[in-house]
């Protein structure tokens, strides 16, 4: 069995002005619209992870964007992983799981008590569902402001 040896991680709350950020977040962009149809896709661009209702970081090794992740407080007791996202250079060394246990250490200090998320169904997405089944969620239907989609797989954990 191979070890994965996860990187040393910095998490920043992050106000996406910095290029290397910038592009991350436009690369998750341009996977999702790979992946699924325009009115499939529900990761938000650069202005919409900058709402108030959003809290947004990006992680670091050293001087490199290992990856990102969004949490959007929904009302007083749910929230939503927005956005979460591993760069290609760091994929495969644990550095999804580290960003996916922030968020969740995140939403429990928000006092939060149920999580949701959205994402996709095709082939793609086999690893993102893995990673967060590993933690616990299961699948549900649409919340919020999302309706039945064949492209969406909806999501939920009880903190």
């Amino acid at each position: 069995m191979t070890k994965i040896i996860t990187p040393a991680l910095r998490f920043e709350l992050d106000d996406l002005s910095r290029p290397p950020v910038r592009d991350l977040v436009s690369r998750h962009l341009a996977g999702m619209q790979a992946q699924s149809p325009p009115e499939s896709v529900h990761a938000l661009a650069l202005d919409g992870l900058k709402a108030l209702s959003i809290r947004f970081w990006s992680v670091w090794s050293g001087e490199t964007v290992a990856g990102m992740g969004a949490l959007r407080r929904i009302d007083a007791e749910n929230g939503e992983i927005k956005s979460m996202r591993v760069a290609d250079a760091f994929l495969g060394q644990g550095v999804g799981r580290a960003i996916l246990d922030h968020i969740l250490s995140e939403a429990r200090g928000l006092g939060l008590e149920v999580l949701w998320l959205e994402t996709g169904s095709v082939e793609g997405f086999i690893p993102a569902r893995t990673l967060y089944e590993s933690v616990g969620f299961t699948t549900c239907g649409p919340f919020d402001s999302y309706g039945p989609d064949p492209f969406s797989v909806f999501m939920t954990l009880r903190l």
